[in-house]
């Protein structure tokens, strides 16, 4: 929060769909980086490989990287994958590596190497199980192709960020031997019941991300068919994959489990506005702020030990704060002094930046930097508070920890909420979610 600025009246209204799906995003250059699809097969070979491949070679134009193609499992020497920041196994299937192959691509990836996982990469080296840890689950059978509804849980990835809640296309449907979400972070999921065939008991990740032994890895269950790559949702969300994969983009990818939404993107439901300013909230799940300066917080109850998540974008150089710790008060100064907020303008000194512990501890700039999103694109934090203990990470990175020493506040019971800055302060937030800790001792 600037010290700057006078509060006024709160409205939280309703805006028109901004959009649910979107073209191929513009993105920064990534000068010199390049990405080799792999679509070896030793088993059933998809007949939309090309399509493929000649999508990935136009999303690589639109994401600023050099695209080269390959079935030659040659080419997986240490030397070679050097060359590459990510690694595309396009519908791969069977034993396409042997095992010198095997090792080098192990050595890939845990020197930081990427790989991107798309549809029967799943169906491949099931006897490589330092693979089948990195594409995340192994494949085991599939209905007919048809119309299903994705649930998208995850909309601060790239992967996810353009689409909407539920996201309904066309594709031929996998289900996998096991369950990726305690080791791999989901991003969206199927609805069994919008189509025949699943068998995953109600609980069926279709995509997902994650670190991996020293390596990004995304994976994605669709394109199974030759339409899925003039799709430009689905090409928008293969191009955010790679982008996060190649480090182009940032964003959370630990496993997640255990939250509850305080705010889910349809209801407001618990929530209050303390001071002027205003929240538009869009058919997409996002609040915007609007006019004046003051904040919407979740008044339905306080907290204690907590993990709290949520997604954040700016539109360009605006400002706006989470605050935790704060007792109830339709007054937003009083969070302001008897609270902690966690600031989110990125250009202001450092114990008032991104990051920042507001005025009392800055952030780790260097940690920050590496894992700060732009204007225009989402971050996630998440903020932790255990005791007096305040620990905030940005896109899965760990960027500050404090400890609150000022007999005037405690972080062991309060209030959270989200501030609306000023007129001229644009700053977007969505899926609010908690999920509380064992207390610690007093």
């Amino acid at each position: 929060m600037r010290s700057t600025g006078r509060l006024t009246t709160a409205v939280v209204g309703a805006a028109l769909l901004l959009g649910c799906v979107a073209g191929p995003a513009s993105s920064h250059p990534a000068e010199g980086k390049r990405v080799l699809v792999f679509s070896k097969t030793a088993g059933f070979r998809h007949d939309s490989i090309p399509e493929g491949i000649t999508a990935v070679r136009e999303l690589g134009t639109d994401g600023g990287f050099a695209v080269d193609a390959t079935e030659d499992a040659g080419a997986f020497t240490a030397k070679n994958l050097r060359r590459y920041e990510a690694v595309v196994f396009l519908s791969t299937t069977g034993d396409v590596l042997d095992a010198a192959q095997q090792r080098a691509f192990e050595g890939y990836i845990r020197q930081g190497g990427g790989y991107v996982g798309v549809h029967a990469a799943a169906d491949t080296e099931y006897d490589w199980a330092f693979y089948g840890g990195l594409a995340g689950a192994y494949f085991q059978s599939h209905p007919a192709i048809q119309p299903a509804t994705v649930d998208v849980e995850d909309r601060g990835h790239p992967a996810t960020s353009d689409l909407a809640q539920t996201w309904d296309r066309t594709d031929e449907w996998y289900n996998y031997r096991s369950n990726p979400r305690e080791r791999a972070h989901v991003l969206a999921s199927l609805d069994e019941s919008s189509y025949t065939g699943g068998t995953m008991n109600g609980d069926h990740p279709i995509a997902w991300c994650q670190d991996y032994q020293g390596g990004r890895a995304f994976y994605t269950g669709g394109g199974h068919t030759k339409e899925s790559y003039a799709e430009p949702a689905f090409r928008q969300h293969l191009l955010g994959g790679i982008r996060w994969v190649i480090g182009d983009a940032q964003a959370d990818c630990r496993p997640e489990n255990g939250y509850r939404p305080l705010f889910d993107g349809t209801s407001l439901d618990g929530w209050r506005q303390a001071g002027p300013g205003s929240f538009t909230l869009s058919e997409d799940g996002t609040l915007t702020s609007t006019g004046g300066m003051g904040m919407l917080w979740y008044a339905d109850r306080s907290f204690g030990a907590y993990s709290l998540k949520l997604d954040w974008k700016m539109a360009g150089d605006d400002n706006s704060g989470v605050f935790v710790g704060f007792p109830p008060s339709d007054d937003p100064w009083s969070a302001v002094n008897n609270g902690y907020e966690i600031q989110i303008d990125a250009t202001d000194v450092p114990e008032k930046t991104t990051g920042s512990v507001y005025g009392f501890r800055s952030a780790d700039l260097k940690k920050r930097d590496r894992a700060l999103n732009p204007p225009g694109e989402w971050n996630t934090y998440e903020i932790r508070v255990e005791g007096e203990r305040l620990r905030i990470w940005l896109n899965g990175v760990k960027i500050n920890d404090f400890t609150n020493t000022d007999p005037a506040r405690s972080l062991r019971d309060g209030h959270v909420g989200i501030q609306n800055h000023g007129a001229d302060d644009q700053v977007s937030f969505r899926d609010i979610r908690i999920k509380e800790l064992p207390a610690k001792g007093r």
